[in-house]
């Protein structure tokens, strides 16, 4: 995952999280949970008792299901922040979820049907100790994988991260450079993305192209439809518009 800069966030939830609809007995793990954390359980086990029957489809329709699935993922676990006033500590989790599984070894070491589930668990538990996810964190990841739905790990982390967004008026800024920035640059970004948007927060996650030559861009709103590009990469091309170069490539 890449580098994440935030400004602080402060949420105060004015309503409860909506009530769960389902019901199941909470398995019993090597982790120790409390009754508060039950309501995880059932909402995820829901969740991929919904999605098991048809989840082998291929093509839009598989897509479709997948996001349906990573969406009801994603709200489960943020019902449960929610009622444990964790949503700040949930969310830093989940950007620890998001850099484990952006490693390819990793990612086809969970979703590899031929692995054995004990080991999966074993990796998982280490993963955890050593990151100190949060119980109810590794609670979710663990019915992930034993419900076989970790496939849908990335999108569950995007999905969250809309959910979280939302809840506290956040607008997320993808900041893209050459190089990594300094903290005062990033922040300086986002005071002039929270200045665009009217958002109450801001937060920056930060990336590295090195295509852009140098300078950056910064993507922002709906699905990063708007974008500010401060790149020498668009200036060379702006330049290279203006003289008619026609179709002469650059080699950047």
């Amino acid at each position: 995952m890449a580098t994440l800069q935030q400004t602080p966030i402060s949420l105060q939830s004015k309503t409860p999280p909506p009530p769960l609809s389902s019901a199941l007995t909470a398995r019993s793990t090597a982790v120790s949970f409390s009754s508060t954390f039950t309501p995880l359980n059932l909402k995820l086990t829901a969740a991929a008792a919904s999605t098991s029957v048809r989840r082998g489809g291929g093509g839009a329709c598989g897509a479709r299901m997948n996001a349906t699935a990573a969406a009801s993922y994603a709200a489960a676990l943020a019902d449960v922040a929610i009622s444990n006033n964790t949503l700040e500590t949930t969310v830093a989790d989940v950007e620890k979820i998001e850099k484990f599984f952006a490693e390819p070894s990793v990612f086809d070491f969970f979703t590899n049907p031929t692995v054995d589930l004990e080991k999966k668990r074993g990796v998982l538990d280490e993963i955890s100790k050593s990151s100190a996810l949060q119980p109810h964190t590794v609670n979710f990841l663990n019915i992930l994988v034993e419900a076989k739905r970790i496939d849908v790990i990335k999108d569950i982390v995007k999905e969250f991260e809309i959910v979280y967004n939302k809840l506290t008026d956040t607008e997320l800024a993808i900041v893209s450079s050459v190089v990594k920035l300094e903290s005062q640059h990033l922040a300086q970004i986002a005071k002039q993305v929270q200045k665009l948007t009217g958002a109450k927060n801001v937060r920056i996650k930060s990336e590295i192209d090195p295509s852009l030559v140098a300078g950056f861009t910064v993507r922002y709103g709906n699905s990063g439809s708007k974008l500010i590009d401060m790149s020498v990469k668009k200036q060379l091309e702006e330049i290279a518009a203006q003289l008619d170069l026609g179709d002469i490539k650059l080699n950047l």
